[in-house]
This record gives structure tokens, sequence and C-alpha cells, in this order.
């Protein structure tokens, strides 16, 4: 077909929506709901300390925003965060961004990304979480050349036509697409995911979520054993009150994610 030449084999880039999915399905209880929405909270608060607290001028507040509401975080709980930020009372300016970085079971290359008031804290948590569960942390620069910054469009399952869909996008600007498992998966460069999503959505396109994410270079595949050790860790990370989001180069065998799926 006329959009066949358009999907590519990107492995990189199905390992990231394997993992997002997984992340997704496994925040659905009300404990982890209520962290997702802590950390939306102060991803908010950054981008208004970033930006200022409009978000019709302020691209990274628009971006935290709609990941906010990708996420059912109500709109109220949003609106309040805007407004701490912004306040007399707002507390972001106590907030850090920090990037971490290190290795994975296998030697899978881990891009960890945290907001924190205490860099102390955090970095012992994370050296903690990687060392107990057979990884460690690099050194700065020491994995960050292998990924680069894209726009990740999720579109799930629906009654629209893939190919479709695909072309529309690509018609919109993106980069790359791609199908897995059901799931429509739109590349763009970081300043296209906007107006991507604005297309598609006007064209009464259903989209899952849509978010800046890191996308290997090079993908790492692990076996069985060296997958769910990678998962694990992953998840744990993830699990840090101040990390925001964990990205790998891991490649997952459909084994290794089917027996973590039932895991958790």
């Amino acid at each position: 077909s006329l959009v066949s030449g358009i999907f590519r084999e990107l492995n990189a880039m199905s390992g990231h929506s394997k993992w997002s999915t997984i992340k997704r399905q496994k925040g659905a209880n009300d404990a982890r709901r209520g962290q997702l929405f802590t950390k939306l909270g102060r991803e908010i608060s950054v981008a208004v300390r970033r930006g200022g607290p409009d978000a019709d001028t302020n691209f990274s507040l628009r971006l935290a925003v709609q990941r906010a509401r990708d996420n059912n975080m109500p709109l109220d709980n949003i609106d309040r965060a805007i407004k701490k930020a912004s306040g007399d009372g707002g507390n972001a300016d106590d907030l850090l961004e920090v990037t971490y970085e290190g290795y994975g079971p296998g030697g899978a290359a881990l891009m960890l990304q945290a907001v924190t008031d205490n860099k102390n804290r955090t970095v012992a948590e994370v050296r903690s979480t990687l060392t107990r569960n057979g990884g460690n942390l690099g050194e700065t620069g020491s994995v960050a050349w292998n990924f680069d910054s894209k726009g990740v469009i999720m579109i799930a399952p629906g009654s629209e036509d893939p190919e479709e869909v695909a072309l529309a996008a690509i018609d919109a600007g993106a980069d790359d697409v791609k199908i897995e498992d059901s799931v429509l998966e739109v590349y763009t460069r970081p300043e296209n995911l906007e107006s991507v999503r604005k297309e598609l959505e006007g064209q009464n396109v259903t989209i899952d979520s849509a978010e800046l994410s890191l996308i290997p270079k090079n993908v790492v595949e692990l076996d069985e054993k060296g997958a769910l050790q990678a998962l694990r860790l992953m998840d744990k990370l993830e699990s840090l009150d101040d990390i925001q989001r964990v990205y790998s180069n891991a490649d997952f065998p459909p084994e290794a994610l089917q027996r973590y799926g039932e895991e958790n």
C-alpha cells in the first residue's frame, strides 16, 4: 500500500511504547495515581517557573497541562498547581530539574529525569536503587549521547483507519509512524509535537497521549532474564518520589513483557 513506505522498523521506539503501555496500566490503581498526580503537579510548577502561568504563551506549561489531562488529573488540581506556582505561596523556586544517567542489567542505558527540592537526597535514592537492582550510576554525558528528544503521540485502537491516520500525521509534519500491537505511534520533532497533535485532533483522531520523550538511537537487546531485571529496576526507579520519567535503550522480548505484566 501507499503508506507501507512510511512505516519503519524502529525497535527503539517500540520499546518506548511497550514500557509506556505497562506504566499506564500499572498507574490505574489509586496509590499509583495519587503519586502520579503529585509528579504532574510538580511538572506544572516547574513549567510555570520557567515561562509564566499563561499556557497560551508558555509551551512547556501547555505540554505539562496536556499531559496532566491525558492522565485524567482533575482540572481543579491543575488550576491549583498553576496558582500555587505563580502566587506568593508557591514553592516552584525550590524545585530543581536534574537528569541522571546510568546503566541497568545487560548494560542497558538509563536516563532519569527528576524534579527535586533536595539533590543530595535524590541522588542517594537513585544510586541506592540502581546498586541494589543490578545497575549503577554513570557520569554526566555517559549515555545522553545515545538519546534524541522527540515528540511521541500515542493513538489507541479505534474506528479510524490506521493507514489514513498515518498519512494524515505525515502530512501534518510527523517524521515517523509505526503500528505496534494495534497502537499507532507518531514521532515528531519536539517543536512539531503540538501542531501535529492539533491537526490530528482536528480530524477527529482520538489521542491517547502526547509528550516529549527521549528515544534511543541504538538499542540493547536483552534476554528474558535481563529484561525482567531491567523492567523491575525501571519500575522501582520511577516509583521514587523525585523521579518524573525513566528512559532506556533496552529492547524487551515479548515473553519478558508478558511475564512482567502477569507479575503486576
